[in-house]
């Protein structure tokens, strides 16, 4: 069991900072000081909620000065029926330059999607048709499905029990923080962990 317990820890530090599986889907300077790993479902409000306003104020106050690196890792939740497939429309999308005006979309229609689970028609929206037929032929590309199942596991490792998690890393050392997120509390951590040397 000790060496179990061991072979996790391990594994859970070296996956902190990975940047084997990102693609796109990252916010910042890879060197700032602290990472914050976004495990995320474009179903789940209360992630709809963080993107909408926690993270702009995460990106001014923190990712545009250089001072967090921030990647977004998919978690769909299987009690999304939609969830998966608006992961694999975002990653497709990141592949080709246009993640942010797809995880935006997704973000914004999420209700809609909900109910109409016309996930391909948010994402066509926003993009050229040339664009469009790039992601849908990308769809099932086994490294667009490797990364999302690789961030899943990733998740579970760290535990993610609910989305959004952030797992934030500063000096080899990391912290979950869960929702619901209080900026107030997370901008007082934040500014503790650049305040050490």
């Amino acid at each position: 069991m000790r060496t179990f317990a061991v072979v996790l820890a391990a594994a859970a530090a070296l996956m902190a900072g990975s940047t084997d599986n990102i693609n796109g889907n990252t916010y910042g300077e890879p060197h700032a000081p602290v990472l914050i790993e976004i495990f995320s479902d474009f179903q789940c409000p209360a992630c709809k909620t963080l993107h909408d306003d926690t993270f702009q104020l995460i990106m001014r106050d923190y990712v545009v000065p250089g001072k967090v690196y921030i990647i977004y890792r998919y978690f769909p939740l299987p009690m999304h029926p939609f969830g998966h497939p608006c992961a694999e429309f975002a990653c497709a999308a990141s592949r080709i330059g246009r993640y942010q005006k797809v995880a935006d979309a997704l973000f914004a229609q999420q209700s809609n999607i909900s109910i109409s689970g016309k996930v391909e028609d948010v994402v066509n929206s926003v993009l050229t048709p040339t664009e469009a037929k790039k992601v849908k032929s990308l769809l099932h590309d086994p490294g667009v499905q490797r990364e999302i199942q690789t961030d899943l596991d990733e998740g579970k490792l760290v535990p993610v029990t609910g989305t959004p998690t952030l797992w934030i890393t500063h000096g080899g050392k990391s912290q979950v923080v869960s929702f619901p997120i209080n900026y107030s509390l997370l901008k007082s951590y934040l500014d503790a962990l650049l305040a050490k040397k």
